[in-house]
């Protein structure tokens, strides 16, 4: 055990804020006709082809989404025998997102409690306006750091090491970090991070909770 306090909060958007995100991607499935599976393995393809995975490259905000969008549907086509319509994808998605109000509040109480929070997301420079307006994210986060307008995304450690350069500095073993992606989770860990992995409200609420330092005590010390 150690004696030190949290100091800030380093959230997730999507999946811990909001519903998970498996119901909007299930979403699109169903609109569109096109099964997840065959999404991952076409974005797969295109990545041992270019070296590059497509998807991190649109999260790292190296190519627009209708120039992802068009990849990825000529890559499709060769697959399913015809185009899928693509260009509805993020209104479909976040039509099937909606915010995660237990989350939203828990995070309300821990900035009223002193804590500085800020909010680390892998996102699509062109969602910025739809996903800022599902919650109070100003009101809430002090700083936002977003992959898609800094050129890097989780797990690579330099974005943690930019949050919490952003935030002024904290160490990492004041700093809790709350993803629902395990490699994302792992990656902060291994930088010092007290971490949760999101799984659920009823998971993760009472253990962000405990090592935050609402329900008293010092927090455990961060795994190795």
């Amino acid at each position: 055990m150690t004696d030190q306090r949290i100091t800030s909060v380093i959230s997730d958007f999507g999946g811990v804020l909001t519903t998970p995100l498996m119901s909007s991607f299930a979403a699109v499935q169903d609109d569109t006709g096109i099964p997840m599976d065959e999404l991952g393995r076409a974005m797969a393809r295109i990545a041992e082809r270019e070296r590059v995975h497509p998807l991190f490259e649109l999260e790292k905000g190296r190519i627009r989404e209708p120039d992802f969008l068009a990849k990825l549907g000529a890559e499709l086509e060769a697959a399913l025998g015809h185009r899928p319509e693509m260009h509805q994808f993020a209104e479909i998605y976040f039509q099937a997102l909606h915010p995660n109000e237990e989350m939203i509040g828990l995070m309300r109480e821990l900035k009223e409690a002193g804590l500085r929070m800020a909010m680390l997301t892998n996102n699509v420079r062109e969602w910025e306006p739809r996903w800022r307006s599902m919650l109070p994210v100003d009101e809430l986060f002090e700083l936002v750091v977003d992959s898609a307008f800094v050129g890097m995304r989780k797990p690579e450690p330099e974005i943690y090491e930019l949050t919490l350069e952003r935030l002024g500095g904290p160490s990492p073993q004041e700093c809790l970090f709350v993803d629902d992606v395990e490699p994302n989770v792992d990656a902060a860990r291994a930088l010092g991070l007290h971490t949760v992995h999101f799984a659920s409200n009823d998971q993760a609420i009472p253990e962000i909770r405990r090592i935050g330092g609402l329900d008293g005590g010092p927090a455990d010390p961060p795994g190795p």
